[in-house]
C-alpha cells in the first residue's frame, strides 16, 4: 500500500476538533517565512547544518519515506518512514508545551542517530490521553523536568540541542504523538513499511496539535 492510500483514523478528526476549543500554543517561535523540507530523496547534512546555523527555519516530515538519511547502526533494520514532524532551527531556540500536561518521561540518549535530550508530556483531550515526544533537546533542558510534574501550556520545556548532544543530527525538534502510554522515554521516530498501518494508528499526525504548519 502506498502512503497516499493509507486510511485516515477518526481519532485524528475527533482530537483536532476538540483541540480547536483549547487554543493550543505554538511548539516553537516559527517565523512568518520558513522552508518546507522534503527529504524523500536527498539528505545533505552539511547544507542543512549551514542553513540552520545561518538562522534558517524549516518544517516537514510526517509519513515521509526518507531513503538516504538513516545510516546509523540503530537503523540497520531498514526503518525509514518518519512518524513525527521536524522543525529545523538553530541550537538554543526555545520549545514550548502545546497544551497543559504532565511530564511522563525524560532522559538523555545520545548514541549516534538517537534523540539526545528527550521529553514526553502526557496531555488529556476530551478524556483521551495523548503523549507528545520532544526529541533533540539540549541536555540542559532535562534539568527543567521531574516525572509527574505539571507543565502549563506555553511554558518553555527545553531548547534545541547542539549536534554534539542531539544524536549528531542537524539541529531540529522531532515532535511525535502517541495515543497510548509508550511505557518509556522513547517512540520509534521511523518505522518499516511492513509496520506502517499499525504505526499510523498509534502515532497520529502531529498537526492535530501543531496546526497546519505545512
Amino acid at each position: 500500500m502506498e502512503l497516499s492510500e493509507l486510511p485516515s483514523f477518526d481519532f485524528e478528526s475527533i482530537i483536532k476538533s476538540a483541540v480547536k476549543k483549547k487554543d493550543t500554543h505554538p511548539v516553537m517561535d516559527l517565523p512568518v517565512d520558513y522552508e518546507e523540507f522534503n527529504l524523500t530523496s536527498e539528505f545533505d547534512r552539511d547544507s542543512i547544518t549551514a542553513f540552520v546555523k545561518s538562522g534558517g527555519w524549516a518544517v516537514g516530515g510526517y509519513l515521509e519515506k526518507r531513503g538516504v538519511m538513516y545510516s546509523a547502526p540503530r537503523y540497520a533494520d531498514g526503518r525509514n518512514i518518519h512518524m513525527g514532524i521536524d522543525i529545523w532551527a538553530k541550537a538554543g531556540e526555545p520549545v514550548y508545551a502545546v497544551l497543559d500536561g504532565v511530564v511522563a518521561y525524560s532522559t538523555f540518549q545520545n548514541d549516534e542517530g538517537n534523540y539526545g535530550g528527550t521529553l514526553i508530556l502526557k496531555h488529556m483531550v476530551e478524556g483521551q490521553e495523548i503523549y507528545a515526544l520532544y526529541g533533540h533537546l539540549s541536555k540542559e533542558s532535562l534539568e527543567l523536568h521531574i516525572n509527574g510534574e505539571k507543565k502549563k501550556k506555553g511554558e518553555v520545556v527545553g531548547w534545541l540541542g547542539e549536534e554534539s548532544e542531539n544524536g549528531n543530527w542537524p539541529t531540529h525538534l522531532h515532535y511525535q504523538l502517541c495515543i497510548e502510554d509508550p511505557g518509556e522515554p522513547d517512540m520509534p521516530g521511523v518505522v518499516a513499511k511492513e509496520n506502517l498501518i499499525p504505526a499510523r494508528e498509534r502515532y497520529p499526525d502531529p498537526r492535530i496539535l501543531l496546526g497546519d504548519i505545512y
